[in-house]
């Protein structure tokens, strides 16, 4: 049994504006992540390289095979959780679309689970994106990075849902949007093991890096590229994604229903 066709109408509106714009995607979902390799990965990766035990802290891999892996994770992070912000707020605040689909007979659920859909859709796009990326390079052209791929979306989700109930909240932008890119996106986006291990964080902050849902993701995307997933601590991370998803989406749901049926 396939969707109801409304919320694919809902995921079609989307597509047909980012028709429209994917070109000026490119830089986000290609040229960035490539720059991010040669920058940090190669280039400065070469220098953590020869540092002494580098190769221990690292688990046994170079700098650039334990960075790139992350970046598919951080990057999906990083543009669905945009996509999730003003983009939902405009829905209800300035162009209003979210009211004018519920004027037609699609319900407020199924907007909520088009825009989720639409979401998704943007994870697949921006980490398929990084992964094009890595198949220029040895180590990390691998089968594994379709797995990276699938976790990356799910780890986009993680992220999406949540904000989306929270934007969706909201009566204006004010200052709450920047304050959760401050101090929660970018903290996660520095801390989560993406770019040293989170064993090297002081130990009163390794807790807190293990319970974000970008932990799980960047584990699920480097152990999938560099050939260790393994099933137990993977569907761990899986669970946890998992859960960030559901709960987040329940809530979402829950606040579209509200403000839509006013």
């Amino acid at each position: 049994m396939g969707l109801p066709r409304a919320p694919l109408r809902v995921w079609e509106s989307n597509l047909a504006y980012y028709k429209h714009v994917w070109r000026s995607n490119l830089i986000g979902s290609f040229v960035q992540p490539m720059l991010y390799m040669l920058g940090m990965g190669v280039g400065v990766g070469a220098l953590v390289d020869r540092g002494p035990g580098a190769s221990t802290v690292l688990d046994g891999v170079d700098y650039f095979a334990f960075l790139a892996p992350a970046l598919i994770a951080t990057t999906a992070m990083t543009i669905v959780t945009q996509e999730a912000l003003w983009p939902v707020m405009d829905g209800f605040m300035w162009s209003r679309r979210f009211e004018a689909m519920t004027a037609t007979p699609v319900t407020p659920s199924e907007v909520a689970l088009g825009t989720a859909l639409w979401l998704g859709t943007r994870a697949f796009v921006c980490a398929t994106g990084v992964a094009v990326v890595l198949l220029f390079f040895d180590d990390t052209r691998t089968w594994g990075l379709a797995v990276a791929v699938a976790a990356a979306v799910l780890t986009g989700m993680a992220f999406a849902m949540p904000i989306m109930a929270f934007s969706s909240s909201r009566e204006s932008p004010d200052q709450s949007f920047a304050a959760l890119q401050r101090f929660a996106i970018i903290p996660m986006f520095l801390f989560a093991g993406a770019f040293y291990p989170v064993e090297q964080l002081p130990g009163w902050l390794q807790p807190v890096a293990y319970v974000t849902p970008l932990w799980h993701g960047i584990e699920l995307c480097r152990d999938a590229v560099l050939g260790r997933l393994e099933l137990g601590p993977a569907a761990l991370n899986v669970a946890a994604l998992t859960a960030f998803t559901v709960v987040g989406y329940a809530f979402a749901r829950r606040t579209f229903a509200t403000r839509l049926g006013r």
